[in-house]
């Protein structure tokens, strides 16, 4: 079995607690995706609804994957950028693959689809995104063609005593 995943899905009430169900329980997994367990998705809820403006202003866009009853089983957003001089690469953002669907290479197809998807976008040339060091998740990114680019030391407050690198990474479409 395989994800189906969709660009741009219609937002309704179903989708907006399905992601915030993913999110809630890849971050109670451990997931670097934000926050810190425990959280509920009353936590997770103002987070998703920033992505959901900037998805109603254009900024951003949302790829999903459902698994075979339908459920959202996997996410990443897609954020353009506004200044002038960067419309040429986008941010991949809350990157998630549901922890019972994990071991399984969907982490991989959904990074491959979000590659078609930013293709897809007239005018990209590069996906940047950035991971909290110390999860092993860049090595995961390096094995999809991403490169790191940037490492700021410390720079993520897990807690305290537990300051983490923030891991930039890059990969350039060949367009």
């Amino acid at each position: 079995m395989t994800l189906t995943f969709e660009l741009d899905p219609e937002i309704d009430g179903t989708l907006r607690d399905g992601i915030a169900e993913l999110w809630t329980d890849v971050s109670n997994a451990g997931g670097a995706v934000g926050f810190v367990p425990p959280v509920t998705a009353d936590d997770v809820r103002p987070e998703l609804a920033k992505h959901l403006v900037a998805m109603a202003e254009g900024r951003t866009r949302l790829l999903i994957g459902r698994d075979e009853d339908g459920a959202v089983a996997a996410t990443g957003f897609l954020a353009l950028n506004t200044h002038r001089l960067m419309t040429h690469w986008l941010w991949l953002y809350t990157v998630m693959v549901h922890p019972r669907h994990q071991g399984k290479g969907y982490g991989r197809d959904l990074m491959d689809a979000a590659a078609r998807a930013a293709r897809g976008i007239e005018g990209i040339e590069a996906v940047r995104l950035t991971c909290r060091g110390g999860t092993g998740v860049d090595r995961f990114y390096a094995s999809c063609g991403y490169k790191e680019v940037g490492r700021v030391p410390d720079a993520i407050r897990v807690a305290d005593g537990d300051d983490r690198d923030d891991i930039v990474m890059l990969l350039p479409l060949g367009l």
